[in-house]
C-alpha cells in the first residue's frame, strides 16, 4: 500500500474507532513508520538494528544471496509486510524447501493476524500502528511471499488490468518496464517492475517486484498467473480488498482500545457504513500521485488539521533522551514493538517446523537440492 493509506486512512481509521485526533496522528505515523525504519535509519540513531522493519533499495543492492543475507530479508519481509497466511498449510507438490516458501505466502485473515493485533494489546499506540500497518499489507500483499523465491513470486506475460472502457469494463495487457528510474502510466498500462532474474533466491523475487507497484495501488483491478498457481489465474480487486481492510482496521483498533478480542473475518460496518461512498471513490481514483482524499477524509470527520508524514518526527526526542528514558520515547515505544513483532513472527516461522530461516547442510547431491524448489 502507497503511503497515504498506511497514514491519512489509518488516521482515519483511528478517529472513526474512537481514538483522540492526537492519539490518531501518533497511530498513523508508526503505521506510515514502517515503511521507512531501516537498518540505515536506525544506524543513525544508534538505535538497535534489530528494528528495521523496511529495507531500502541501496541496502538491498548491498544484501548478499547468502543464508544470513536471505534470512535477514525474510524476518523482516515476512514480519512487517507479507504476513504469512497458512504456516502449516498442505503443500501437494514440490519438495520440502518449495513447501517451506509455499507455507510464507502472504493472506488475510490468518491465525498470525490475530497474534499480531493481540501483540500489540497495551503496549501503547506506536504498536498499535504498526500491527495497524501489518493487517493493511495482508489485503495488498496476499497471493506474494515475503522470502526471494522465483518459484512462487514470479508472473509471467499473461497478466492484465481490468480498466474502465467505453462499454464498461475491458481487460488490457500490463506492459512491465525494468527501470528502476522509470514511472509508472496506468492510462498506458505502463508499469515498472524488477527484472527476470533466472535465480531462484534472487533479491528481484521478493514479494511482488515482479508484479510493479499494481498491488500497492488501490484503484488496481487485475489478473494473472502466479508461478505457483498451477496455471490457474487469480483476480485481485484492490478497491473491494482495500474496503475490507479499512473495515477490519476500524475493527481491530476498537478491539484494541477496549477488552474485545480480535477475531478473524470481521469488520466494522456501523462506524464506515455511512461512508462507504466517499470511501470507495477515494479508492477508485485512478491515480499514481499522492491523493490525499484519506486526509480531507479524516480532517473532515475530526474537523482537525492532519500534520504532513516526516521520516525525521521525534528523532530529536529519542536523541537527547538519556539512555534509560529512550525506550519511553515515541520512537523507542516503535522499536521495542518492531522487535517484538519480529521475533514474534520468527519464532512462529520456526515452530511450524519451517527451516528457511535455520541455517542447514543440505546432504544431497546438487540436482537432487534443484528438483526442492520445482
Amino acid at each position: 500500500m502507497q503511503k497515504e493509506f498506511h497514514y491519512y486512512a489509518t488516521y482515519t481509521a483511528a478517529y472513526l474507532a474512537g481514538f483522540s485526533h492526537e492519539e490518531s496522528v501518533e497511530i498513523a505515523y508508526s503505521a506510515a513508520l514502517v515503511d521507512f525504519c531501516s537498518e540505515d535509519y536506525l544506524a543513525e540513531l544508534s538505535a538497535p538494528a534489530r528494528a528495521a522493519t523496511t529495507q531500502l533499495q541501496l541496502e538491498m543492492v548491498d544484501t548478499k544471496s547468502d543464508w544470513a543475507g536471505r534470512r535477514k530479508i525474510t524476518e523482516i519481509w515476512a514480519s512487517f509486510h507479507f504476513l504469512p497466511g497458512d504456516l502449516y498449510r498442505e503443500v501437494k507438490k514440490g519438495g520440502r524447501r518449495y513447501e517451506e516458501k509455499y507455507r510464507l505466502i502472504c493472506d488475510v485473515n490468518s491465525d498470525l493476524l490475530v497474534k499480531t493485533v493481540e501483540l500489540a494489546r497495551g503496549k501503547g499506540l506506536q504498536a498499535v500502528g504498526l500491527a495497524l500497518h501489518i493487517l493493511a499489507d495482508t489485503w495488498a500483499h496476499r497471493y506474494f511471499a515475503g522470502t526471494p523465491s522465483l518459484v512462487i513470486n514470479n508472473t509471467n506475460y499473461s497478466f492484465y488490468e481490468r480498466v474502465p472502457g467505453e462499454t464498461g469494463y475491458e481487460d488490457r495487457p500490463v506492459v512491465f518496464r525494468h527501470n528502476p528510474s522509470g514511472k509508472d502510466d496506468p492510462e498506458k498500462g505502463i508499469y515498472v517492475n524488477t527484472i527476470y532474474r533466472s535465480s531462484e533466491n534472487s533479491v528481484m523475487n521478493l514479494g511482488h517486484g515482479r508484479a510493479g507497484h499494481l498491488p500497492d495501488y488501490s484503484f488496481a483491478v487485475y489478473r494473472y498467473l502466479p508461478a505457483w498457481g498451477d496455471y490457474e489465474e487469480v483476480l485481485k480487486n484492490n478497491p473491494e480488498d482495500f474496503r475490507h481492510a479499512f473495515g477490519q482496521m476500524v475493527y481491530a483498533l476498537k478491539c484494541l482500545r477496549t477488552e474485545t478480542p480480535f477475531e478473524k473475518d470481521t469488520y466494522d460496518t456501523e462506524s464506515v457504513g455511512p461512508l462507504e461512498e466517499e470511501i470507495r471513490r477515494i479508492l477508485t481514483h485512478r491515480s499514481v500521485e499522492s491523493d490525499l482524499g484519506w486526509k480531507e477524509l479524516g480532517e473532515k470527520l475530526s474537523g482537525k488539521t492532519v500534520p504532513d508524514f516526516s521520516v525525521t518526527d521525534y528523532c530529536e526526542e529519542y536523541r537527547k533522551a538519556a539512555d534509560g528514558e529512550k525506550e519511553e520515547t515515541v520512537l523507542g515505544r516503535f522499536f521495542a514493538a518492531a522487535i517484538r513483532q519480529k521475533n514474534m513472527v520468527t519464532q512462529e516461522i520456526c515452530q511450524s517446523g519451517n527451516r528457511i530461516l535455520l541455517k542447514r547442510k543440505w546432504g544431497k547431491s546438487k540436482k537432487n537440492r534443484a528438483s526442492d524448489t520445482k
